[in-house]
């Protein structure tokens, strides 16, 4: 049966990459030298020290999981390697030597017009290479290809716009992620299941401790795992869904240079609840 036979690929692509993820994790935070340990070390919300490795471990376990899970068509296997492991690598570039003088598309994109390269011009301008490079492979034709590598860029930017606090990118990942992964299983689509399974299974693998604040995704580990969501939402849902879901990430794109989602979050009652589940309290004067 299609929809048994997508099950075990979906199941098998989690497994792969959650298993990958950990064991990547564990090898990049044991026994560190002091100066990787440094470079790799930030301070979170409430000014505690924190490693970003947890960025490159979702990296190299969700990409090793598009490389080893079966039922991937070779195209759509290179274009998750490509939109993974390349808006990886840009992120980790951005987390290693970023700075924090021009910030968002607009600050970016501005110091640019002045001829000032900026470690996030190099990033946006790199995974959006990398998204219509990825796009290329999945799409048919020109346009489709345009708004699929939009869509896939986009939202590897938007997912690590949610990497503010505690579990809130991976969550947000696996929310929007698993109806697509739901909806690949009930319609028998092996290829679409276990391209959707993968990040799900490397981020869930890695959610501890980001909830627990030992760990966060950084850009590293955002950009990619929106790039592979991205990915796998252009190759599931048809076309006026992919029209739908890119105005929607340039809609929140946007609204984030004029609002706070964490703002908005803290806001809403029901948001705030999923938010909080399984973090620490938050810490009151």
């Amino acid at each position: 049966m299609p929809a048994r036979r997508a099950l075990l690929y979906a199941l098998a692509g989690a497994a792969i990459g959650a298993a990958a993820a950990r064991a990547a994790y564990t090898a990049f935070t044991r026994n560190r030298p002091a100066d990787l340990s440094g470079r790799w070390t930030r301070k979170n919300h409430r000014g505690e020290p924190i490693t970003l490795l947890e960025g490159p471990a979702f990296v190299a376990g969700s990409g090793a999981a598009a490389a080893l899970t079966p039922g991937l068509p070779g195209r759509v296997r290179a274009a998750a390697l490509l939109a993974g492991v390349g808006s990886g690598t840009l992120g980790a570039y951005d987390d290693l030597y970023g700075t924090t003088s021009s910030k968002g598309f607009k600050g970016h994109l501005t110091a640019l017009a002045r001829g000032e390269v900026t470690s996030g011009a190099v990033k946006i301008l790199g995974i959006g290479a990398t998204g219509l490079g990825a796009a290329a492979l999945v799409s048919d034709g020109p346009v489709d290809t345009l708004v699929n590598g939009a869509t896939i860029a986009g939202a590897a930017n938007l997912a690590n716009l949610f990497d503010l606090r505690p579990g809130r990118a991976i969550k947000v990942g696996l929310l929007t992620g698993g109806p697509l992964l739901a909806a690949s299983v009930f319609r028998g689509s092996p290829a679409a299941a276990a391209l959707v399974a993968v990040p799900l299974g490397a981020a869930a693998a890695l959610l501890p401790d980001d909830l627990g604040e030992r760990a966060m995704l950084g850009d590293a580990g955002a950009n990619s795992l929106g790039a592979l969501l991205g990915l796998a939402a252009v190759t599931t849902i048809g076309r006026p869904g992919r029209y739908a879901l890119l105005g929607t990430v340039a809609a929140l794109t946007a609204a984030s240079e004029k609002v706070s989602f964490t703002k908005v979050i803290a806001a809403n009652p029901v948001l705030n609840r999923i938010d909080m589940l399984g973090r620490r309290p938050v810490a009151t004067v």
